[in-house]
């Protein structure tokens, strides 16, 4: 029987803690308010739906190919993550910035979906174990891949909200918060990478 109430616990804890989605939202919204961030949140979710289809479809493939790409998307994903990190603390308040639009974009929503092996082990995870055991048509694969999508979008729009109601504040203290929006972001980077294990 489908364990409804340990499924989304996991999705919504997952989902909702500070991960690069999340802090990416809320820095940009903090910057362009979240009209011009919802680019950015709907290349999330186009994303995100891409990787929780690949997920399931070819769930066994992924599952036996991870240990061997693992290493390699770690650092991928966090040379990448470091980068959008550097971008942001060096970024200014003039939302015109061509960086800033850059972190902003619909391609970087998606972008980051690829290189975070976090996301593919989630996908992999909630897959295997809450919805292959018990539905396996592609029907019900592409509904459960759209209502995980859906929940990485309310995730990252709530984020984005935040950064957007307190813009005000946020905008005071400018600096500081990159600066720790940035060393979020590469604490994100050096968890995803593997070198921690290696200590």
């Amino acid at each position: 029987m489908f364990n409804i109430i340990p499924f989304l616990s996991y999705v919504f804890a997952v989902t909702f803690t500070p991960g690069p989605n999340n802090i990416m939202s809320m820095v940009n919204a903090s910057k362009s308010g979240y009209k011009k961030t919802f680019k950015f949140i709907l290349g999330v979710f186009t994303g995100f739906f891409i990787i929780m289809i690949l997920c399931s479809f070819f769930n066994l493939i992924l599952f036996n190919a991870m240990p061997k790409i693992k290493i390699f998307m770690g650092i991928l994903g966090a040379v990448y993550m470091t980068y959008l990190a550097i971008k942001i603390v060096k970024s200014k308040e003039e939302v015109s910035n061509k960086d800033e639009k850059h972190i902003s974009s619909f391609i970087t929503g998606i972008t980051m979906q690829f290189v975070n092996p976090k996301v593919i082990l989630y996908g992999i995870t909630v897959i295997s174990n809450f919805v292959i055991p018990y539905y396996k048509s592609n029907v019900a694969i592409i509904l459960f891949s759209i209502f995980l999508a859906f929940i990485a979008l309310i995730s990252t729009s709530c984020w984005a909200l935040f950064g957007a109601l307190f813009n005000k504040f946020l905008s005071k203290y400018r600096k500081p918060f990159n600066i720790v929006m940035g060393l979020l972001l590469i604490y994100s980077a050096i968890s995803i990478s593997g070198i921690t294990h290696l200590f």
